[in-house]
């Protein structure tokens, strides 16, 4: 018999990690900057040459690296900054600590934003566009790039989540002025902890290397826009975001397995998708055409649960079952319902985004799961929403 799946430890650090990490511990050489060629300073050009990009800075978070992009842009204090209401705190708090204005979008039941709400507010008052695909799913980057483009407004991708995933093709990450990513352990690659940026723009590289925390002469172990770096060099404050080579050193092995771990991910979320869509009572959103999702989560609707009461049965039934489930909107505090973030003051009425949240489910895939695991997931999300709603209309009888 299948046992409930342990679904929230993390994915496991190659054993090649083990060597460098000894190493390092011998030597106590953590630092980025102690010395050329450092484990950091590795990491950023490999992770540059996976994303096909010019310029990568690894920095201590991509709560970090979104910040020291808005930084980078060099945005005047009080510059409105529009993003998605369906994100994480992290999110609209870097553009708080950036001296900016956070302002939220209407997004869909589909969990992307809302094409019409973003074309309302998107204005001359903008001046940037913080996009998060929040848990990897793509909103529709033909249509912001556009509008974005037409006004001059420069676009920042969360792609905290979306670590492999394609859009026509294009990594993500890539499509905006600049692109961050998180090492967070519930991440495709797991640090505990860690972000990274990547870009094309010198001046944004230079800009954000700077701000990081490469104080004196340390940009020169960088490689590259010397002249940038000496121009911008005590110009700008430094708020130390750096990443340790710790870090580095457990990262830089998980690399090379990015592309199996993606190609996991999708057959497991696909698998367990066209399991949950065989209920009336819950409902997968499909990927945009465009898009090549690289899941280790899966988010699902509950269709026909019309009171608040039932959406909670439904949690404790899947517990009952053995896999919890989270409801955005009913998880007390949760960091990814807009109301709650009161740090902004007073929310915003967005109608369409708070009754999304309310019926929204999240369930964590990691991607070492196997097919009996899965099963396992989607026999108790089907049965729990059964629980509550009787078997009739599941069966279609």
């Amino acid at each position: 018999m299948t046992l409930a799946p342990n679904v929230y430890d993390a994915e496991p650090i190659p054993e090649a990690a083990r060597a460098e990490i000894e190493r390092l511990l011998s030597s106590g050489d953590l630092f980025r900057y102690t010395n050329e060629g450092s484990p950091v300073q590795q990491l950023e050009a490999e992770f540059a040459e996976l994303m096909g990009s010019r310029y990568a800075l690894a920095v201590s978070s991509c709560s970090a690296a979104l910040f020291l992009s808005l930084k980078a842009l060099d945005l005047p204090r009080g510059a409105r900054v529009l993003i998605p209401a369906f994100t994480f705190a992290a999110v609209p708090s870097a553009v708080v600590h950036a001296d900016c204005v956070p302002v939220l979008c209407e997004v869909g039941a589909n969990y992307r934003i809302d094409l019409e709400d973003f074309a309302a507010r998107i204005d001359d008052n903008i001046a940037c566009v913080l996009i998060s695909h929040m848990r990897g799913h793509t909103s529709d980057m033909d249509a912001i790039m556009a509008a974005c483009d037409a006004r001059g407004i420069p676009v920042i991708e969360d792609a905290a989540h979306s670590l492999g995933t394609l859009w026509h093709g294009r990594k993500i990450g890539t499509i905006g002025k600049i692109g961050c990513f998180s090492f967070q352990s519930y991440k495709l690659v797991n640090a505990g902890e860690g972000g990274i940026l990547v870009t094309d723009d010198p001046e944004l590289a230079a800009r954000a290397t700077i701000m990081s925390g490469a104080y004196e002469h340390n940009w020169k172990k960088h490689g590259g826009l010397q002249n940038s770096f000496a121009r911008w060099q005590n110009r700008l404050p430094l708020y130390n975001m750096r990443l340790q080579n710790l870090s580095a050193a457990v990262i830089r092995p998980q690399l090379p397995l990015v592309a199996e771990r993606v190609e996991k991910g999708r057959a497991n979320h696909d698998h367990v998708a066209e399991l949950l869509n065989a209920s009336l009572w819950l409902s997968v959103p499909p990927a945009l055409p465009p898009e090549e999702r690289a899941p280790d989560s899966i988010q699902f609707n509950l269709v026909g649960f019309e009171t608040d009461a039932e959406a909670r049965a439904f949690q404790e039934a899947a517990k009952a079952r053995g896999v919890s489930v989270q409801v955005f909107g009913l998880s007390q505090d949760n960091a990814r319902a807009f109301w709650n973030w009161q740090f902004l003051g007073t929310a915003p009425d967005l109608p369409q985004t708070r009754a999304m949240l309310m019926r929204a489910c999240d369930v964590r895939l990691p991607v070492r799961l196997t097919p009996a695991e899965l099963a396992f997931i989607a026999a108790a999300l089907t049965g729990a929403a059964e629980d509550v709603k009787g078997q009739a209309r599941a069966y279609g009888t």
